[in-house]
């Protein structure tokens, strides 16, 4: 049975893998006393840039938002860029660099 459910899975990550060897999904689910709470969140990485989005669901059905990026600028610098939506659609971008060593 473990044999069947690690071959399983191993074939459901190569085929992931196939699709864009850099990108990636999660998502999820909370149930507490005011409702559900369910969270996607999708990433990718190629070259020098990554990038990531993440949606948030709450049970009365608003939704905030956030995504962002980084991308390697030169040796050991980098850029951001953050955009953050909420539920009534204000938003906010933050962008900047920074250095690594």
């Amino acid at each position: 049975m473990k044999f069947a459910i690690a071959t399983t899975f191993a074939t459901v990550l190569s085929l992931a893998a196939a699709s864009d060897a850099g990108a990636w999904t999660r998502s999820g689910s909370v149930t507490t006393q005011n409702g559900t709470y369910s969270r996607t969140v999708d990433g990718s990485c190629g070259g020098h840039s990554c990038s990531r989005s993440s949606t948030v669901t709450g049970p009365n059905g608003h939704t905030a938002t956030r995504s962002g990026s980084i991308t390697r600028t030169g040796p050991y610098r980098y850029g951001y860029s953050r955009t953050t939506t909420g539920p009534r659609g204000n938003s906010v971008t933050r962008r900047g660099w920074f250095r690594r060593w």
